[in-house]
């Protein structure tokens, strides 16, 4: 069970630990929300796991008694040495921490063959990074689901649809992989300290056939999303050839967009066919 807030102020005050701001460090003080996790991930016995931000093991604790076997990356070195003496030899073999950057590390050291073999992510996204995980995370091995909490805001872009002021470059990249199923509010009771604002806990399954786009289209797409107020069609020519701005076009066009549609009017699907050499 997660620790009390008096009980989680009093850790941290052993440890010699200030929740950092910057760095998102609101720790999970409700049982509900933990099982809820678990529950949006499906985790059984014997899945690979990898967690963003463990924190003081709550979470983790509770995966690893659920039968998984965790990868985990924390960035704060007080939480990674209290991690290491307190939990890792609980759990011989099973709780793999890695002290480091999320975004460097999206996958937390998880081994090539572990994720070849099918595995899950559990994180507790910082505001700040995830927007840059999340397109570090679709660049590489893709899990087969993920149960993120995100700061409100986050989760909307993750989950817009176009039309939408929140759909951006990356809705269109998550949402092309993924399936987003309905999220659950968290409050921000749940955590100590308090955020300024509620979160989300967000379920994403892995479609059937993932699209994933490559590095030059992603890079348009973006350029796009930048300039959100031009017509599609100006902002394209700036980076493709002719050819490739008309053939696209004309797709827009038979869907009932054209050159002067705006890049958040366009659905994912259209995003696909968009082809840059």
């Amino acid at each position: 069970m997660p620790l009390t807030p008096s009980a989680t102020r009093a850790l941290l005050q052993g440890l010699g630990i200030t929740p950092k701001r910057f760095l998102g460090q609101n720790f999970l003080v409700d049982g509900n929300i933990v099982r809820k996790s678990l529950e949006l991930g499906r985790v059984s016995a014997g899945d690979a796991i990898v967690e963003v931000g463990p924190g003081l093991g709550t979470l983790t604790s509770a995966l690893l008694e659920a039968g998984a076997e965790v990868w985990a990356v924390e960035k704060d070195r007080a939480l990674f040495a209290h991690l290491s003496t307190a939990l890792v030899p609980q759990f011989p073999g099973r709780l793999h921490l890695v002290q480091g950057d999320a975004v460097e590390l999206p996958l937390a050291g998880l081994p090539e063959e572990k994720a070849a073999g099918g595995f899950k992510v559990i994180a507790n996204l910082p505001y700040a990074i995830s927007t840059p995980w999340m397109d570090a995370v679709l660049s590489g091995p893709l899990p087969e689901r993920l149960a993120l909490m995100l700061q409100r805001e986050a989760a909307a872009r993750y989950a817009a649809a176009p039309g939408s002021k929140d759909f951006g470059a990356i809705s269109v990249f998550l949402q092309a992989a993924y399936e987003i199923e309905p999220g659950h509010r968290v409050a921000a009771a749940c955590f100590h300290p308090r955020p300024d604002v509620d979160s989300c806990l967000l379920s994403l399954a892995r479609r059937a056939d993932p699209f994933r786009f490559p590095p030059q289209t992603r890079a348009v797409i973006r350029s796009c999303f930048q300039q959100r107020r031009k017509q599609i069609g100006s902002v394209l020519r700036q980076h493709v050839p002719p050819s490739t701005v008309t053939a696209w076009i004309t797709q827009l066009t038979a869907q009932g967009l054209g050159p002067q549609a705006r890049a958040e009017q366009i659905p994912v699907a259209l995003w696909r066919q968009l082809q840059v050499e």
